[in-house]
């Protein structure tokens, strides 16, 4: 009776695939995005474009109006594991005045993504120099090229188990793309498996087959593979559809050599005092069902009337999966905004500490939600227009006890550099000194490591003599 049940449960949680929908929406670049809005439209042709735009007002973050929009802008709660939103896609406030010319992007290895990931993960000093060296051992399809006991035996690290290596490869088996840092195809699968929601259909029928036969699975009758898995054939191949629908090479979406174009996804401006966050309204237009052509094919054959069932469903799914991808962008971006108000005032030098978890936790999201609403997504402010990423930073304690962004401390590196006499440069003691005269203690190799990473050379290197 309890199994009866269980499987009832099952197959009425129908609303998985808009899910899934609505995560791969999430996850796409404004251009991707234009291109599947685009080839949606063509393929339903009950879906259309409205050509009315109303005004959708931003979100006001002055510290003197907190009172009195308190509940507005961000009252819309977006839980990807609930049911969507049935409304269509919000409409975005006003574009900006100003016009803004498409620029190149700078293409994003797999390696420098994973690496941005772990940078904003707490790691022991330890913990973080065995990562580093299972970043390096990825594959372009984002899998472990050496064995984590070969990777282990060069590290030759004493007072270290294997134990804490296979930890911290666990750890990292939690990135995005999911599936990364897998040993083997199979591995690669029960990782994106274990990331679905639990209430997924056919999750762990097809997480037992993975485990068990994944060798078989081409070959193998279906009726055979049911009965080892004491399962229905209609669940099996249920079971294997979802797996067809995972990525066997996750590293490959990264990096893939495609020149991108940018367009800022949100207006960020400052209006009578006050910052606003827009989203823009060319990237995601405001669709609709036309109802005119609904009833008419309802009024004709019963082929008609399947035809405007299916693709209602379709269009329905694809407008609730687009408002919710516009929503927890505006969230998303709203609360980067929120923590990042200096950097808006001062630039680079008043960028705060922040990491993914810190706008997960606020916003309600997990954080692997969290890192694909900010991956290929671009706000335009006063100061340039930059990747969402480009807020997120490191923490680094000053001597007063408050975490510094390691981006401002780059900043501040930076600017003391471009101050210096230059017939007397700055060494890197030197800069530690003064970094710390201002209440940022840093190891002067951090101040190496940083100086390097801006293409800033050392002190012998700058001296001039005139």
């Amino acid at each position: 009776m309890k199994q009866a049940l269980q499987l009832k449960l099952g197959q009425q949680l129908a609303l998985t695939p808009q899910l899934q929908q609505a995560i791969k929406l999430l996850q796409l670049s404004t251009a991707d995005l234009q291109q599947t809005i685009e080839e949606t439209l063509e393929s339903n042709a009950l879906l259309e474009r409205e050509n009315d735009l109303a005004d959708q007002d931003g979100i006001d973050f002055s510290e003197t109006a907190a009172d009195e929009d308190e509940g507005e802008g961000l009252s819309v709660d977006t839980v990807w594991e609930d049911v969507l939103p049935s409304s269509a896609p919000p409409t975005p406030g006003p574009a900006p005045d100003n016009e803004f010319s498409e620029q190149d992007s700078e293409e994003e290895s797999l390696q420098q993504h994973l690496l941005w990931q772990l940078n904003l993960t707490r790691f022991s000093d330890t913990d973080r120099f065995m990562a580093l060296a299972l970043i390096d051992a990825i594959d372009e399809d984002g899998r472990l090229a050496q064995s984590p006991e070969d990777i282990y035996a060069d590290l030759d690290l004493e007072e270290v188990e294997f134990d804490e290596l296979m930890a911290v490869l666990h750890r990292l088996q939690h990135f995005e793309p999911p599936g990364v840092f897998a040993r083997d195809l199979r591995e690669c699968l029960l990782i994106q498996l274990r990331q679905l929601p639990p209430e997924t259909p056919y999750r762990e029928i097809a997480g037992a087959l993975v485990s068990r036969h994944l060798a078989q699975l081409p070959t193998a009758p279906p009726r055979q593979l049911a009965r080892k898995l004491r399962v229905s054939e209609t669940d099996l191949e249920s079971a294997v559809e979802l797996i067809r629908s995972l990525d066997p090479t996750p590293g490959a979406s990264i990096g893939s050599g495609q020149t991108e174009y940018v367009t800022p996804d949100v207006f960020v401006r400052q209006i009578d005092g006050r910052w606003q966050v827009e989203l823009n309204p060319d990237i995601s237009p405001k669709l609709r069902v036309n109802d005119q052509y609904v009833a008419m094919l309802n009024a004709g054959s019963a082929s008609d009337r399947g035809y405007v069932k299916e693709h209602l469903q379709e269009a329905r799914w694809f407008m609730k999966s687009l408002q919710s991808r516009n929503e927890t962008l505006l969230k998303v971006s709203s609360k980067i905004v929120e923590h990042q108000l200096s950097f808006l005032e001062l630039g680079d030098i008043g960028m705060k500490p922040l990491i993914l978890a810190d706008i997960a936790s606020e916003v309600e999201l997990h954080e692997s939600t969290v890192s694909r609403a900010t991956t290929r997504k671009y706000m335009h402010t006063p100061r340039g227009t930059f990747e969402l990423k480009y807020f997120f930073s490191s923490r680094v304690s000053g001597d007063t006890g408050d975490a510094v962004a390691s981006t401002a401390i780059k900043a501040a590196i930076r600017k003391l550099v471009s101050e210096e006499n230059v017939r007397k440069p700055l060494s890197d003691a030197k800069l530690c000194a003064l970094l710390k005269e201002s209440g940022i203690s840093v190891a002067r190799r951090t101040i190496a490591k940083y100086r390097e990473q801006l293409a800033i050379p050392p002190s012998n290197e700058r001296k001039r003599l005139n």
